[in-house]
């Protein structure tokens, strides 16, 4: 598939993806790079009210988009997103989360095991 796609950095994520879904077979990553294929207008934007409401206590959340800093996290919970706005990174981080990049939870959690997709 032809991607249109013209961030060098997000392409090579969305590679990134695949091959570790070929690499371990954890579908979780190929869903993940075909929901950062689609137009970026499409992407999850995710506030952290949601968060807050939808994740339990130490959670592993990945978001395919942005994480934006509408609403408080009570919750201590690992959030793994292609960007976070700075507020929404310091209100995680101040909270007692973790807040990464993709390919970090790629590295930490390979097989993708007990991650939950927010949209």
């Amino acid at each position: 598939m032809k991607s249109n796609k013209t961030d060098p950095n997000l392409i090579a994520l969305i590679d990134d993806l695949k091959a570790k879904e070929r690499e371990t077979g954890a579908a979780i990553w190929r869903d993940i790079a075909k929901r950062l294929e689609k137009p970026r207008r499409n992407w999850a934007e995710t506030n952290l009210s949601k968060l807050d409401r939808y994740a339990k206590e130490g959670d592993v959340i990945i978001v395919p988009g942005k994480v934006l800093a509408a609403g408080k996290i009570s919750k201590t919970i690992t959030v793994a997103a292609y960007s976070f706005s700075e507020a929404a990174r310091a209100a995680i981080l101040a909270s007692g989360g973790n807040a990464l990049c993709i390919p970090e939870l790629m590295e930490k959690n390979p097989q993708g095991s007990g991650v939950r997709i927010m949209r």
